[in-house]
């Protein structure tokens, strides 16, 4: 069972969304151990809606190309783990802490190492099949070369969204600035 409810949670960012405190504060009030815990409620709450708040039944898998490209795209850019959770679509952003901290002390291998038990092959004829379905030499050098191109366009793609961003904000700081500038002008000629 879940410690929290789904209703206690919308609750709670249901309060933070009307201004009624900040996290700790709703953290105390409603009985929640951490407000780290409130912090991820209301990210997820904002990026995913209602279904962000649902409790998951079924743990998603990653591929090893899927945690290489998060892994790098953390490194290379200046994402926080909550943008960079929000940008792949991912609800807990402590997965890709660990995948950061395992990629820094362990390299790749480590993000590639199985977890669980590995499936059983009854006999012979699921083994043939099995090794039939591999792809040969030139197919994994095809694949590589692919993945490494994706790879480098989704770098590509982050750090033109975070460019983009940089330049609206850029922006709206022009514009106050020369909005003060006009009126401190009109208030000097009065």
């Amino acid at each position: 069972m879940a410690k929290y409810t789904f209703e206690l949670k919308l609750e709670i960012i249901q309060a933070y969304l009307r201004g009624e405190g900040g996290y700790g504060t709703l953290a105390t009030r409603f009985g929640v151990l951490h407000a780290y815990q409130v912090r991820m409620w209301v990210n997820s709450y904002k990026q995913f809606g209602e279904e962000g708040l649902m409790r998951k039944r079924k743990n998603n898998s990653y591929s090893i190309q899927f945690k290489t490209n998060a892994v790098e795209l953390y490194l290379t850019t200046e994402m926080s783990y909550f943008e960079l959770a929000n940008f792949l679509e991912i609800t807990n952003p402590s997965i890709l802490t660990r995948w950061v901290k395992e990629y820094r002390h362990y390299g790749i291998q480590r993000l590639s190492k199985q977890q669980g038990r590995p499936p059983k092959v009854s006999d012979k004829k699921d083994k043939v099949i099995i090794s039939e379905k591999l792809p040969n030499k030139v197919e994994t050098t095809r694949i590589q070369e692919l993945e490494r191109q994706n790879r480098a366009l989704q770098i590509e793609i982050a750090c033109l969204k975070e460019l983009r961003r940089l330049r609206r904000e850029e922006t709206r700081l022009e514009m106050k600035l020369s909005q003060e500038s006009s009126t401190t002008s009109e208030e000097t000629s009065n």
